[in-house]
C-alpha cells in the first residue's frame, strides 16, 4: 500500500488531505491549550474558595476552630488547596507536555510538507516542459513533411510540363530535395525528444512522484501517530494526579472520622464554665413583721442637727453601709420624683408638646419617709470595684487581670497569658545566648567584628527579659489567687452568706451578695457581709467626694420635647439619644445622663434600649 503507486495522478487531493491533517492537528492543539485555561481557573476558583472560609487570624473565628468538627473542615479547606494545586499541576504537564510540544511540531510539519509540494510541484513542471517540446518536435516535424509533400508535388508537376524550361524544373527538384532533407530532420529531431520525453515521463510516474508521494505519506502517518500519543499524555497527565487527589480525599475523610463530638461538648464546658456554684435556696422574707428602726429624736429629716442617726440590724459585726453605695445612687433614691409624670404629648410635633404636669417637688415628701423607703427596699447593690470594672467595660477596656471575667474563664485566660510570656522569655533568652556567643567568637577573632558593639544590644535584651519575668510574676500571682484562694473565699462567703440570711430574713440590703455580676454581667469579687450598718447624715459629702458616676445600662431616644423645670428633672428635645443610668422602678420616671448632667426624664417621653448583659444583672 503506498500513496506513490495507487495514487499517482491524485498530487491535488493529497495536498488538500495534508492540509486537513494539519488543521487537525492544530484543532486538537486549541482545545487542549483551552482545557488547560479550565483547570487553571478552576484551581484559581478552589483556591479562592478555600481562602474565603479560612479563619481570620486574631478573630473569634480562629478560636472556633478548637473544636474537632471545625478542624476537620479546615483540615478540609487545607486538602481543597492541595486539591486544587493538583488541577495546576495537570495544567502544567499539558502545557508543557502536549501544547508546546505539538505547536513545535506543527511547524516542522509545515515546513516538510511545504518542502515535499515544491519537489512535486517542480518535477510536474520539468514534465510539463518536456511534454512542451515534444509538441512542438512533432508539430515541427508535421509541418515540414507536409512541404516536402508539396515541393515533391510540385517538382513532379514542372518536370511534367513540356512548357517549363529545364532550368525551372531543376529549381523545383532541388527544392523538393532541400523539402525532404527538413522533414527528414524534423524527423530525427522529433524521435529524439519523443524518447526523452518518454524517458522522463517514466522517471516521473514511477520514481520522483512515488518517492515525493512515499514521503508524504509518511509524513501524514507520523502526524496521525504523534496525535494519538498526544491523546495518551493527555490522559496519562490525569491518570499521574488521580493518587494524590485520592490521597487528598482519603484525607478529607480521615477528617470527618477524626470529629469527636464527645470532645466538642467538653471544650464547650472548658469555654464557658464560670466556675460558679448553682445558687442555694432563697430564704423567706417574712414581710408581717414589720422592720424594727431605732431612729433618734434627731432624724434625717429634722434639719436643726442636734444628733445623729443610727440605725442597726441583727448580728454583732458593724460596719458601714454607704461605702458600697454610690452617692449619686444614694441621692437619687432620696430625691427622685414620686409624683406621677406628664403624659406624652397628643402630637408628635415638638411644638405642640405641652410639658404636662410638673414634676413634683421632692419637698412634698418628708426626707425621713424617702430614707425609710431606701431602707426597706432591695436596690443593686455593688461595690466600688464591681462599678469600675462595669464603667470600664462600657468604655471598652477590659482589665489587666480578667477580673471581669468568671473564675474558670479566667484563670484559663490568666493561664493562655502566663504561657504566651514565657515563650516571649525563652524568646528573648535565646537572643541573649546568641549574642553572647556571637560576642566570643569575636573575642576570639577581633578581625570578625567588635565585642563591644553588642553591648548596647545584650542590655537592651536582659532589660527585656526583666521586663517579662516581672510582668510573669504578676500574671503567675493572679493565677494563684484564683487557683488557690477565690475557691476558698466564695464557700466562706456563702456560707456567710446563709448565715446571715437565716438570722435576719428581712434584711436584704447588703453590698456582696453569694455572688453577684456587675452591670454588664461581668463577674464581680463577694464581699464580706455587714450586718449592722451606721450612718452619719454629716460624712456623706465626706465618703463619696472621689466617687465616679454610676454606669450606663443602656441609653435612650428622646420621643418629644421634655422641659424639665424642677429640682431633679432634666430637659431633653425630640430625637436626643442619652445615657440611661436608672431603670423606671414603677413610678413613670427614668434616669438618664448627658455628658455630666444627670436627672429624670418620663417614661413615656423616651424610647430605652437596655444592655442585655446589664439588663440581666
Amino acid at each position: 500500500m503506498s500513496w506513490g503507486i495507487e495514487l499517482w495522478d491524485q498530487f491535488d487531493n493529497l495536498e488538500k488531505h495534508t492540509q486537513w491533517g494539519i488543521d487537525i492537528l492544530e484543532k486538537y492543539i486549541k482545545f487542549v491549550k483551552e482545557r488547560t485555561e479550565i483547570e487553571l481557573s478552576y484551581a484559581k476558583q478552589l483556591r479562592n474558595l478555600a481562602k474565603k472560609y479560612q479563619p481570620k487570624k486574631n478573630s473569634k473565628e480562629e478560636e472556633e476552630y478548637r473544636y474537632t468538627a471545625c478542624k476537620a473542615f479546615l483540615s478540609t479547606l487545607n486538602e481543597m488547596n492541595d486539591y486544587a494545586g493538583q488541577h495546576e499541576v495537570i495544567s502544567e504537564n499539558m502545557t508543557s507536555h502536549i501544547t508546546v510540544e505539538l505547536a513545535r511540531y506543527v511547524q516542522e510539519l509545515k515546513q516538510e510538507r511545504k518542502s515535499y509540494f515544491h519537489d512535486g510541484r517542480k518535477a510536474q513542471q520539468h514534465i510539463e516542459i518536456c511534454w512542451k517540446q515534444l509538441e512542438s518536435s512533432k508539430r515541427r516535424f508535421e509541418r515540414d513533411c507536409k512541404e516536402a509533400d508539396r515541393a515533391q508535388q510540385y517538382f513532379e508537376k514542372m518536370d511534367a510540363d513540356i512548357n517549363v524550361t529545364k532550368a525551372d524544373v531543376e529549381k523545383a527538384r532541388q527544392q523538393a530535395q532541400v523539402r525532404h532533407q527538413m522533414a527528414e530532420d524534423s524527423r530525427a529531431d522529433y524521435s529524439s525528444i519523443l524518447q526523452k520525453f518518454n524517458h522522463e515521463q517514466h522517471e516521473y510516474y514511477h520514481t520522483h512522484i512515488p518517492n515525493i508521494f512515499q514521503k508524504i505519506q509518511e509524513m501524514e502517518e507520523r502526524r496521525i501517530l504523534r496525535i494519538g500519543e498526544s491523546m495518551k499524555t493527555y490522559a496519562e497527565v490525569d491518570r499521574q494526579v488521580i493518587p494524590i487527589i485520592g490521597k487528598c480525599l482519603d484525607e478529607i475523610v480521615k477528617a470527618a472520622e477524626s470529629i469527636d463530638q464527645k470532645n466538642d461538648s467538653q471544650l464547650v464546658i472548658e469555654a464557658y464554665k464560670s466556675g460558679f456554684e448553682p445558687p442555694g435556696d432563697i430564704e423567706f422574707e417574712d414581710y408581717t413583721q414589720p422592720m424594727k428602726r431605732t431612729v433618734s429624736d434627731n432624724s434625717l429629716s429634722n434639719s436643726r442637727g442636734e444628733g445623729k442617726p443610727e440605725l442597726k440590724f441583727g448580728g454583732k459585726s458593724k460596719g458601714k453601709l454607704w461605702p458600697f453605695i454610690k452617692k449619686n445612687k444614694l441621692m437619687s433614691l432620696l430625691t427622685s420624683p414620686h409624683q406621677p409624670p406628664p403624659p406624652p404629648p397628643a402630637s408628635a410635633l415638638p411644638t405642640a408638646v405641652p410639658n404636662g404636669p410638673q414634676s413634683p417637688k421632692q419637698q412634698k415628701e418628708p426626707l425621713s419617709h424617702r430614707f425609710n423607703e431606701f431602707m426597706t427596699s432591695k436596690p443593686k447593690i455593688h461595690c466600688f470595684r464591681s462599678l469600675k470594672r462595669g464603667l470600664s467595660l462600657k468604655l471598652g477596656a477590659a482589665p489587666e487581670d480578667f477580673s471581669n471575667l468568671p473564675p474558670e474563664q479566667r484563670r484559663k485566660k490568666l493561664q493562655q497569658k502566663v504561657d504566651e510570656l514565657n515563650k516571649e522569655i525563652q524568646k528573648e533568652m535565646d537572643q541573649r545566648d546568641a549574642i553572647t556567643k556571637m560576642k566570643d567568637v569575636y573575642l576570639k577573632n577581633p578581625q570578625m567584628g567588635d565585642p563591644a558593639s553588642l553591648d548596647h544590644k545584650l542590655t537592651e535584651v536582659s532589660q527585656n527579659i526583666d521586663k517579662l519575668r516581672l510582668e510573669a510574676q504578676k500574671f503567675e500571682a493572679w493565677l494563684a489567687e484564683v487557683e488557690g484562694r477565690l475557691p476558698a473565699r466564695s464557700d466562706q462567703a456563702r456560707r456567710q452568706s446563709g448565715m446571715y440570711e437565716a438570722q435576719n430574713p428581712t434584711t436584704v440590703n447588703n453590698c456582696a451578695q453569694d455572688r453577684e455580676s456587675s452591670p454588664d454581667g461581668s463577674y464581680t469579687e463577694e464581699q464580706s457581709q455587714e450586718s449592722e450598718v451606721k450612718v452619719l447624715a454629716t460624712d456623706f459629702d465626706d465618703e463619696f467626694d472621689d466617687e465616679e458616676p454610676l454606669p450606663a445600662i443602656g441609653t435612650c431616644k428622646a420621643l418629644y420635647t421634655f422641659e424639665g423645670q424642677n429640682e431633679g428633672t432634666i430637659s431633653v428635645v425630640e430625637g436626643e439619644t442619652l445615657y440611661v443610668i436608672e431603670e423606671d422602678k414603677g413610678d413613670g420616671w427614668t434616669r438618664i445622663r448627658r455628658n455630666e448632667e444627670e436627672g429624670y426624664v418620663p417614661t413615656s417621653y423616651v424610647e430605652v434600649y437596655l444592655d442585655k448583659n446589664a439588663k440581666d444583672s
